[in-house]
């Protein structure tokens, strides 16, 4: 499967999504050490769940960086554009799709 992405594009996403895993895991780390005080529990679950989410995203998108489908639309199959990528590296879809997606 191709991606339309060169490998030194392939290696910057790589390492935006890694360094984007490393930011939110000791962001979860953070917020459950400071379950101890302060913040309202319901807004505490609320930022775990959502650090929790990210990590999940930010290692799928690992795990299709290494098998070759990253950068794929998951609505048409078209490749995805290095600069929405770089802007976005969690990306699923191509923005026709995206908005075809945010629309219904």
């Amino acid at each position: 499967m191709t991606t339309g992405l060169s490998s030194v594009q392939l290696q910057i996403l790589r390492e935006e999504l890694e360094e984007h895993l490393r930011w939110r895991v000791a962001q979860l780390a953070d917020l459950k050490a400071s379950s101890d005080g302060g913040e309202d529990l319901r807004d505490l679950l609320a930022s775990v769940a959502a650090a929790d989410h990210a990590i999940a995203e930010a290692r799928e998108g690992l795990d299709r960086l290494a098998e070759g489908s990253y950068g794929t639309c998951g609505g048409c199959g078209a490749c995805i554009p290095f600069e929405r990528l770089k802007v976005r590296p969690l990306a699923r879809y191509c923005m026709t799709c995206q908005r075809r997606r945010e629309a219904a």
